[in-house]
């Protein structure tokens, strides 16, 4: 005679469990929605300016678009940092070699001197930026 354990037709005398445990999805959602909601205050390009208004449709594309800014003293800025002249035909050109479909816009202060934003536009043509996207913000209501 054998000692042995009486197991039913079924397999097991348990069962087996069959629920889907979602706390540590949950736990993973929540850390995730924290996440974000401490780094989308961070994600903003660029330098403050004051942009003028316009009743221009926003144009849309699938890429990133490289933001050039030109503040009211004419300092011009990639993103964050301040360039120079020779800086930002080098650093354009740099961009562009990487990515030659890379969208350019520029964004000026709206008490930004034409000239300074002309000049700007041009030391882009001389980085081999053929199209400019210029920024404006749509009119309070």
């Amino acid at each position: 005679m054998s000692m042995g354990v009486n197991l039913n037709s079924q397999g097991s005398e348990l069962g087996t469990m069959s629920d889907i445990n979602v706390t540590p999805m949950v736990d993973i959602m929540l850390v995730l929605l924290v996440i974000f909601m401490v780094t989308a205050p961070l994600l903003t390009q660029g330098v403050d300016v004051n942009l003028p208004s316009t009743h221009a449709s926003p144009l849309t594309s699938k890429q990133e678009p490289l933001i050039i800014t030109v503040t009211q003293n004419g300092k011009t800025y990639i993103e964050k940092s301040e360039q120079t002249t020779t800086q930002l035909i080098e650093k354009v050109a740099a961009i562009r070699k990487n990515n030659p479909e890379v969208p350019v816009f520029v964004k000026g202060d709206q008490r930004t001197p034409y000239g300074s934003v002309m000049l700007v536009m041009s030391q882009l043509q001389q980085a081999g930026v053929d199209r400019i996207g210029l920024v404006t913000e749509p009119p309070a209501q």
